[in-house]
């Protein structure tokens, strides 16, 4: 069921169905280069990290990770959706496309849809992203829904410092 439909797009929440698609993007190259080796090398971890991640977010913080699905025909493209981290005080929006997908607009409007129902329909009054400074498609995404950048942050575990975004 989506939870949100623009006009390409359906998003809405994940399944334990898409675990086939979460395996096959969390071991994207960009995926490993921007966001990092999550470790999931099977389908079955991928359920388990569906499950424990993106269900556990839904029933505790009531959003979490979306999968955007185009409309015309059904075809995952990638995610888009909010997170919550222990190192941020607010939730922080994400995105991640499969690469024949990009460059088309759909993570411009994947990500104003996700951003707006975050402000306007569950009231969070402050979203936050993070990004790698060498990740500019990123970076002119989230200037383009009309973020900016507020400072750096270096999440727990991981040396690299990041820029910090808000609205």
């Amino acid at each position: 069921m989506s939870i949100i439909t623009t006009e390409r797009l359906h998003i809405r929440e994940m399944t334990l169905e898409d675990a086939p698609v979460i395996y096959e993007l969390v071991n994207t190259p960009e995926w490993h280069k921007f966001i990092g080796d999550r470790g999931i090398n099977s389908v079955e971890e991928a359920e388990t990290y569906i499950q424990e991640s993106y269900l556990k977010s839904y029933e505790i913080h009531g959003f979490g990770a979306y999968m955007m699905v185009r409309k015309e025909d059904g075809a995952v493209l990638g995610s888009c959706g909010l997170y919550k981290r222990d190192a941020l005080p607010h939730p922080d929006i994400g995105f991640a496309m499969f690469s024949k997908y990009a460059k088309k607009g759909y993570a411009f409007e994947a990500a104003s849809a996700v951003l707006n129902y975050a402000l306007h329909t569950l009231n969070i009054a402050t979203i936050q992203a993070i990004t790698a400074k060498y990740n500019k498609s990123s970076i002119a995404l989230l200037e383009k829904i009309g973020l900016k950048q507020s400072g750096l942050v270096t999440l727990e575990g991981d040396d690299e410092e990041l820029y910090l975004f808000s609205n």
